[in-house]
């Protein structure tokens, strides 16, 4: 499981005229020197032989540590002037290294799939990050996802429904996570803003009226931590207006719920049931199945969230729907309480999807991936089921959660 990241204020990139040379004092300077060494700063390096044995093996690794601690220093939150330079760094040496130099890659957070896994074509992507943007902005800000086809379909997708809603607004991107941000520029070259960078972009550009909309599900750490950037900038703009997250309220207690909730329970539901083949939710009970919508998970106060949504889908009528979370907080929904509850209720067939915006590392590792702690593995060890299933589709491919966004956006700016 991934730890929360938190959001920080961040410094200005400045341009290293040093390209692959510089980095930070945390950089291992024998991962330096192995790129330096002939390696060229464009990163090509003729490939070397296939591992043998004994000093063969033992420069394989070598090098494969020194590109795993290059990556290890870009897996952090925050960006410095250096963090340009290191991103190139570390492509350059992990494109030196041999096929099979690649896969003995492992650090403390380093792995192969840093660089070698295929999410999708980032070319598809808009980083939203352009200048001339004119008086009127809206700042979609998301945690981001280093998913490229999720976040094409997630959270562009997002971003392009409001766009298409406010002709008259520049839409542009910001991420919170700067971990996603460094992978997304080390391995793709797209540059994404952090808070950071996105609201000095939007000063710099004489921008009078900012619209923060966030893609996050609920007001919980991260809107916290969105809300604390934001305020440092509010005197640079005429007005700053900050749109409701996805669940809109918290409300006081675990049987509160509200419109949103509503609506999000029911687009959920209509996709699941859809993508299943199913023509209808009552078609689905009858054939004994349940759908396990999986979150992240909080210990904020906020997670009383997860636990309303349970209680909405009860209240709209669906017995089927169970609520879960990667982090297992609220305690009710960790994996072991929901096999319990589904099973308890009598469903033999369960369907996981992430009630998550991007379909990115926790829906296709934490709920769909083939290790034995992933939601899918511990659903079947359990034996208490004829099939499970997933659907590996974030909240942000389905249009009616596209246009409640749209809707929270509109909402603030009546509130002007």
């Amino acid at each position: 499981m991934k730890k929360k990241l938190a959001v920080v204020l961040l410094t200005g990139a400045m341009a290293c005229p040093l390209a692959l040379a510089g980095c930070s004092k945390d950089t291992p300077a024998s991962a330096v020197n192995s790129v330096q060494a002939g390696d060229g700063s464009d990163g090509s390096q003729a490939q070397a032989e296939e591992p043998g044995t004994g000093d063969d093996e033992a420069s394989d690794q070598a090098k494969a540590d020194e590109v795993a601690a290059l990556i290890d220093a870009i897996y952090v939150q925050e960006r410095t002037e250096d963090t340009d330079a290191q991103c190139a760094q570390a492509k350059a040496a992990w494109d030196a290294l041999t096929d099979a130099q690649k896969e003995l890659v492992e650090g403390e957070e380093a792995d192969p799939d840093y660089f070698g896994k295929d999410t999708g074509d980032a070319s598809k992507d808009d980083p939203r990050n352009q200048d001339d943007i004119g008086e009127n902005e809206i700042l979609v800000v998301s945690f981001g996802t280093s998913f490229n086809g999720s976040r094409v379909e997630d959270i562009k997708g997002i971003e392009d429904a409001i766009q298409a809603a406010n002709p008259d607004w520049a839409v542009r991107r910001a991420f919170t996570a700067q971990i996603i941000i460094n992978h997304v520029q080390a391995r793709d070259g797209e540059s994404i803003d952090n808070m950071d960078q996105a609201l000095e972009r939007a000063a710099a550009n004489g921008v009078k009226n900012l619209v923060i909309q966030p893609t996050h599900l609920m007001h919980g750490a991260e809107y916290d931590e969105l809300m604390e950037a934001v305020d440092l900038y509010r005197g640079k703009f005429e007005t700053v207006m900050v749109a409701e997250p996805l669940l809109g309220d918290v409300g006081k207690d675990a049987s509160a719920v509200n419109e949103d909730k509503a609506a999000v329970a029911e687009a959920i539901l209509a996709a699941a049931v859809e993508d299943a083949g199913y023509g209808s939710l009552a078609e689905a009970l009858e054939d004994s199945t349940a759908f396990v919508f999986l979150g992240h998970g909080t210990s904020h106060a906020a997670k009383v969230s997860y636990s309303q949504m349970q209680a909405q889908m009860t209240d709209i009528g669906c017995v089927n729907a169970f609520i879960g979370t990667v982090e297992g907080e609220p305690e009710e929904t960790s994996c072991e309480a929901v096999i319990d509850a589904v099973a308890r209720a009598g469903y033999k067939k369960v369907i996981l999807r992430p009630l998550m915006v991007v379909a990115g590392d926790h829906a296709n590792h934490d709920m769909a991936g083939e290790e034995e702690d992933s939601w899918v593995s511990m659903f079947n060890a359990s034996g208490n089921f004829e099939s499970v299933d997933v659907q590996v589709e974030g909240l942000g491919s389905i249009e009616a959660i596209r246009q409640l966004y749209v809707k929270h956006t509109a909402d603030v700016m009546k509130d002007k």
